[in-house]
């Protein structure tokens, strides 16, 4: 899949406020600090597009990405931050969770997981989560350039255990920096238009 147009993401924080539920829509989910800024900007070969910071974090609403006027990337504040409020963490949960259990656009998530480390307590209740409601989705285990080629396997293996899925759940590894299975993912993508 070629990357033609990108338009300036739809900002949202209320359901009321999402676009025209009119296109396909692939959400990216994922802790804080997982690098789901830079697996946006890498899908769309864009460079500061989806806001990247040394501060995990920022990302605190909504974004749909309009995408060769087709469909929507949508990305979702990241869970797990420790430095923000108790309240605003749940404030974001509630964001996730109405998005992903009313958005009947919603044709597949990626969730994000840094695959240099096992999966946090979080990212096991966020695949349980979308298991249960019977979203499809596909893990993305970021980072892979930090990881040796020979324990990739390995650290695939340990993803699949920790968070329970089945033979069926693709685990796709992926690194920003090398773009490494950046046209795998655009391709799996293609495949729901």
């Amino acid at each position: 899949m070629i990357i033609k147009s990108v338009e300036k993401p739809i900002t949202v924080v209320e359901p009321k406020d999402y676009p025209e539920a009119s296109l396909k829509e692939f959400v990216f989910i994922g802790r804080s600090n997982v690098g789901k800024s830079s697996f946006i900007n890498t899908l769309l070969g864009r460079k500061n597009l989806a806001y990247t910071s040394q501060n995990p974090g920022k990302t605190q609403t909504i974004n749909f990405y309009k995408v060769n006027e087709r469909f929507y990337f949508v990305d979702v504040p990241g869970y797990g931050y420790a430095r923000v409020s108790k309240k605003q963490r749940e404030a974001f949960g509630e964001m996730i969770e109405a998005y992903l259990t009313t958005r009947n656009s919603l044709e597949h998530a990626f969730l994000l997981i840094d695959m240099r480390h096992k999966p946090t307590e979080d990212d096991v209740l966020m695949a349980n989560y979308l298991n249960h409601f019977q979203i499809p989705f596909t893990v993305i285990a970021t980072k892979a350039d930090k990881i040796s080629n020979n324990k990739i396997v390995s650290h695939q293996k340990s993803i699949r255990k920790q968070l329970n899925l089945t033979q069926y759940t693709e685990i796709i590894p992926f690194s920003a920096v090398k773009r490494l299975n950046r046209e795998k993912v655009l391709e799996k993508i293609a495949s729901f238009l």
